[in-house]
């Protein structure tokens, strides 16, 4: 199968409604992610900044991308490193300025070492400089210096930005809606991360490590030619109530759970699941209990995935069915309105008591997927949750985590569970792109114990 990529011309077509929208009297600056130091002179390996990669598909550090609406010599500007045999023999090719311009889509590109010669020239007239402020510290120097330069030069009839606007109002509102190819990558990477899960139940058996089991996971990522989108959470039996568990250092014992959340990444998009299973390839019956909870509880969340409902409808749904499954199993008493209410404040100097059901289930149902696991895009429009359209992709994640530190019957103890799935909102309802591993209890037994 041939891996599916983003097209040069949708790449072109993004900077064309970026453009349209920054209209003449503005400017959009968007500097590459760099290099980090691990340790001494060794680096982590490269990953591009999200924002710059949306929108020019050019993978090397040390560059900064210019919109400049209406300008002859090009809309388009690219600085980044120039051609130079004995780096490249060092540390991999360089695209340089044609490769810039052939490849990329530059209109005009430039050597990174003339930025602060000619960054000023293209901010002159422009009445606001939309950049991601607070993102890159030390860019955000390099940025006010240069409006300051202009603005020393007013007498001399030079017109200097006035304001600094946000990029995120145009392009993460952009980045929030997936097209036909970008939905393509994500589906790709979410298949490589099922039969990475698929293949983490098949060898999982008592007295294997968490990072044993970690390793099968990197396996099938590598395989494909993928990294993790994030690090991976691989936490057996207590663990698995850490909600961002990653030290995956500890045995998994005989008669507990372990949960993994991992996903893949594909051509700079994320994929992100979570299943939970029994070490030793059988539910028990508390076990067995509390996973059909969950799932029944995303189930209900994945059913109102859809077209005109809001962004909250899963979370209040998978709450409404994890609240009385809680109930009926005696693990909180009450009423369902009881232990869905927020108790009143009656002391101003404690925090603030939250809804009962917390106690057990303390996170949202999901997030916007895309280029980073938690993606861009607002989740109100004002004070009102904003409703889902095709062209989102959500997760849908319900969770359970008791630990004996939750006064209950010691036989829910140590049991955390969560299930997560990746969908795709689409014109008649949704899609789940990581269908492709199986949670159903049956299905988990029968594949562990083959």
């Amino acid at each position: 199968m041939q891996k599916p990529i983003i097209p040069k011309e949708e790449y072109a077509a993004r900077r064309r409604q970026l453009l349209a929208q920054l209209g003449q009297d503005a400017v959009a600056v968007v500097p590459s992610g760099g290099l980090k130091v691990r340790n001494r002179d060794a680096e982590y390996p490269f990953r591009q900044d999200s924002d710059f990669h949306y929108l020019t598909g050019f993978n090397e550090p040390e560059a900064v991308a210019v919109f400049v609406p209406g300008r002859e010599e090009g809309e388009y500007v690219l600085f980044c490193r120039e051609k130079n045999e004995l780096a490249e023999r060092w540390s991999g090719t360089r695209a340089g300025l044609e490769g810039a311009k052939h490849w990329h889509g530059a209109e005009d590109a430039h050597p990174i070492g003339d930025l602060n010669k000619l960054m000023p020239e293209l901010l002159i007239g422009r009445d606001q400089v939309h950049y991601d402020l607070g993102a890159n510290p030390g860019f955000d120097l390099h940025l006010i210096r240069w409006v300051n330069h202009l603005r020393a030069r007013a007498r001399a009839g030079i017109r200097a930005p006035h304001s600094i606007v946000m990029l995120d109002r145009i392009l993460h509102e952009m980045r929030l809606f997936k097209s036909a190819a970008e939905v393509a990558v994500m589906r790709y990477a979410a298949q490589t991360a099922a039969r990475a899960h698929t293949r983490a139940m098949q060898v999982c058996q008592p007295g294997m490590y968490e990072y044993e089991v970690e390793a099968e996971l990197l396996h099938e990522f590598r395989r494909m030619g993928m990294e993790p989108a994030y690090t991976s959470i691989v936490g057996g039996g207590k663990n698995a109530c850490i909600l961002h568990y990653i030290e995956n250092r500890e045995v998994l014992h005989d008669g507990d759970l372990l949960l993994i959340d991992a996903g893949a990444e594909h051509e700079c998009y994320a994929s992100d699941i979570t299943r939970t299973f029994p070490v030793n390839g059988k539910f028990s019956p508390a076990q067995r209990a509390l996973y059909q909870l969950v799932l029944d509880a995303q189930q209900a969340a994945i059913a109102v995935a859809i077209p005109g409902n809001t962004w909250d409808d899963p979370h209040q749904a998978a709450v409404k069915v994890l609240a009385q499954g809680l109930l009926d199993l005696g693990i909180l008493s009450g009423t369902l309105e009881e232990v869905l209410k927020k108790p009143e404040v009656t002391n101003l100097e404690e925090p603030a008591p939250e809804e009962p059901y917390r106690q057990f289930y303390m996170h949202k149902t999901g997030h916007w997927l895309g280029m980073d696991v938690h993606d861009v895009g607002d989740y109100k429009h004002g004070e009102e949750w904003r409703k889902l359209q095709p062209g989102m992709v959500l997760t849908v994640e319900p969770g359970l985590y008791i630990s004996p530190a939750d006064n209950v019957d010691p036989q829910w103890w140590n049991i955390g569970i969560r299930i997560e799935d990746d969908v795709l909102i689409t014109a008649d309802g949704n899609d789940v792109l990581s269908r492709d591993v199986v949670k159903e209890i049956a299905a988990i037994e029968a594949l562990m114990a083959g």
